[in-house]
């Protein structure tokens, strides 16, 4: 039963293997080669799991063993040449041939002679002698990468060399050792790692596997407990060994001890960190796993408030929890100097005047320095060695007891937007080395982007509800100034017909409908927003119109003309619309000298689903570049101080909302013709 535990753990770690292996897309005979090595292992160790097939045969356990060693022949004999470009490459070699002809001829002869089992353990000693062999011709011509062979090599050197160690002695008294068997799967799982580093170590495979920093630590944590129970049950056996009765006893107080040891080493923090940094400074080539590093600070910023407060602290934390720090302030720079806007257990406590000035002084020549250069700054590391800062002056008492390790400015635009001042707390620091000083420079360019991206949607949005109730001034003004046009038509009317008791009439109701455009616009001002309600009616354009001309259109040269060839009610607003036509009617005019000609022809189109209004007049005309890029772009007004650039602007948009629309035809010197199309229906 226990040899089936051994063989299991071996199965699973090299399905896992075979897994990733065949995930990896890129093509290469090293790779589908050790694709065959992996799974021939797997097999052999699944097929002598005796829980699952029962009790194993002698010939099926020989015959399982060739199978696998033929695998792993195959696979070196790929590796002690390069430039194969597929398989059939490989087998073609004459020596490929001569290396894998002694599994091919332990694999068959039993099928076709009666073979003693000692010609079969030595068969297998043989293929054991030619795997080292092979293992030391492939170290040899691996030169420079020599280092990323030794795993491999370490791995099948000692897999082999128990092999050759259970079948010599197989020999010896003509039987395979069921202790040798039963410690089979165990040895090949236990050394099963190498093999993983040395696939990830050797480029030219063109095999990427990616071994997660807490996968290593937890397996390390393993290793640490099988080891520690190791000796704890070798010490156990001794004793009980030695010590006859009394043995027991302290075998069941180590254990019970042991147990209790080894759950304080795992439960402690401390521990667990210091093996974390030893895998990661012996074991690794990046001291940071970047991409879990990067997902982390992108879900930290991401889970933030809105506030100013939060977004400053979150990219403080941020910048802490990059480096596993505990301790930190984040500073801003302003017109008046630097303001804190976020801190995370400070440790700066100027009790005194006299150190507050000297930690100003600090911050101020930190803070100075790195504007010049983006300098990451390691205050520790300036004890030490000043001269690795060259031009920076700090005072050394002053900097002793301030408590922070690590300045760290943001830049925005080649200057400093501010900076954090980072502490490990009670962790252990770091070593501010070439890779920590890139890394944290890209935590901080990402951190200070967040942090100003935030601060420019503020102003966006400040600057956003600006432009809202400009936007709104801009057409009460308007409204004010077509309000203002009809008093003056009022006033130019009133000394010819003041006793006129039908324009004493008009006038009244020219007042009680300016009257109510007033209230309208001191509402807008009041509720600093435009208000858009308005009342949907079916009525006559040409009414509409009429009353445009008559009442507001009627005191400027030339006089529009109406002119209703096809008509059908449609459903408007009466205001807006009265609104559209005044300003493209008066736009008209002004564009029209005293002698040319204004006329408003309302008809429909061919299939009388649309009605439609064509404003023309005889006036200069326009430039296609206008129409297109400036006509219909709120606020950009060619009268100068007399418009508002809003007028067209306001038509089409009217118009659009009610699903019509606006089209415009003009030439220069030759007139503009405004043509509206209201939906019928």
């Amino acid at each position: 039963m226990i040899s089936d535990v051994g063989y299991g753990l071996n199965s699973l770690a090299h399905l896992a293997l075979l897994l990733l292996l065949l995930t990896v897309r890129k093509p290469g005979v090293a790779k589908h080669l050790l694709v065959v090595a992996t799974a021939a292992t797997f097999l052999w160790s699944t097929s002598l799991i005796t829980s699952l097939f029962g009790p194993i045969s002698l010939s099926w356990l020989l015959s399982i063993d060739v199978v696998k060693q033929l695998a792993w022949l195959l696979f070196l004999s790929a590796c002690i040449q390069t430039n194969f470009s597929n398989i059939a490459a490989v087998l073609k070699r004459p020596i490929t041939l001569i290396i894998v002809a002694p599994a091919l001829i332990a694999l068959l002869a039993p099928y076709l002679l009666a073979i003693n089992p000692a010609w079969s353990f030595l068969v297998l000693i043989v293929l054991s002698l030619e795997v080292l062999v092979l293992l030391e011709v492939v170290y040899r011509q691996a030169g420079r990468e020599q280092w990323a062979f030794k795993p491999l090599i370490i791995y099948l050197g000692a897999t082999n060399l128990f092999e050759f160690v259970t079948y010599a002695n197989a020999t010896m008294v003509n039987q395979v050792e069921i202790g040798y068997i039963a410690a089979r799967g165990y040895i090949y799982f236990l050394l099963m790692p190498l093999l993983v580093i040395s696939i990830r170590r050797i480029h030219h495979w063109g095999i990427d596997i990616f071994i997660s920093r807490d996968v290593v630590l937890h397996s390390s944590l393993l290793l640490v407990a099988g080891g520690y129970l190791f000796v704890m049950a070798v010490v156990g056996y001794a004793i009980n060994y030695v010590g006859g009765n009394w043995g027991a006893t302290v075998q069941i107080i180590l254990v019970v001890m042991s147990f209790a040891l080894l759950a304080t080493v795992f439960l402690s923090n401390a521990f667990r960190t210091k093996i974390k940094v030893f895998i990661t400074k012996h074991f690794f080539a990046n001291q940071f796993d970047y991409r879990v590093e990067w997902v982390k600070l992108t879900q930290w910023l991401t889970r933030t408030g809105d506030s100013s407060s939060d977004v400053y602290h979150a990219g403080l934390t941020g910048m802490l929890n990059a480096i596993q720090y505990e301790s930190g302030e984040l500073f801003k720079v302003n017109a008046n100097g630097y303001e804190r806007v976020a801190e995370a257990s400070p440790t700066i406590n100027a009790t005194s005047e006299a150190q507050n000035r000297a930690t100003c002084a600090t911050l101020e020549t930190l803070a100075q320095y790195s504007d010049k250069n983006g300098w990451i700054i390691d205050t520790d590391a300036y004890l030490v060695k000043p001269f690795d800062y060259e031009g920076l002056k700090l005072d050394r008492n002053a900097l002793k007891e301030w408590g922070y390790q690590l300045f760290v400015p943001f830049l925005k635009d080649g200057g400093l937007w501010g900076f954090a001042l980072l502490s490990p707390g009670d962790k252990e620091k770091i070593s501010l080395n070439w890779e920590v000083k890139d890394y944290l420079t890209a935590v901080s360019e990402q951190v200070g982007t967040y942090m100003q991206h935030h601060e420019a949607a503020q102003v966006v949005a400040e600057n956003a509800q600006f432009a809202a109730f400009n936007r709104m001034s801009a057409f009460v003004l308007h409204d004010l100034k077509n309000v203002l046009a009809q008093v003056d038509l009022i006033l130019a009317n009133a000394q010819q017909h003041k006793h006129n008791p039908e324009f004493i009439d008009d006038t009244f109701e020219t007042l009680e409908h300016t009257k109510a455009r007033m209230e309208k616009m001191l509402k807008q001002l009041t509720d600093k927003k435009a208000v858009q309600e308005g009342v949907d009616a079916e009525l006559l354009l040409s009414d509409v119109a009429k009353d445009v001309v008559s009442s507001r259109c009627s005191g400027l040269k030339p006089i529009p003309k109406v002119h209703v060839l096809k008509e059908t009610a449609v459903i408007v607003d009466k205001e807006k619309v009265a609104n559209v036509f005044y300003h493209l009617i008066s736009n008209a005019q002004q564009a029209t000298g005293d002698d040319g000609e204004v006329d408003v022809v309302i008809t429909a189109n061919s299939d009388s689903d649309t009605q439609l209004v064509l404003i023309e007049d005889t006036g200069v005309g326009m430039e296609k570049s206008f129409i297109e890029e400036r006509l219909f772009k709120p606020f950009d007004t060619t009268k100068g101080n007399a418009g508002m650039g809003i007028g067209a602007y306001d038509a089409k948009t009217y118009i659009e909302s009610i699903g019509g629309k606006l089209t415009v035809q003009s030439e220069p010197g030759r007139g503009s013709c405004f043509t509206l199309h209201f939906p019928i229906g």
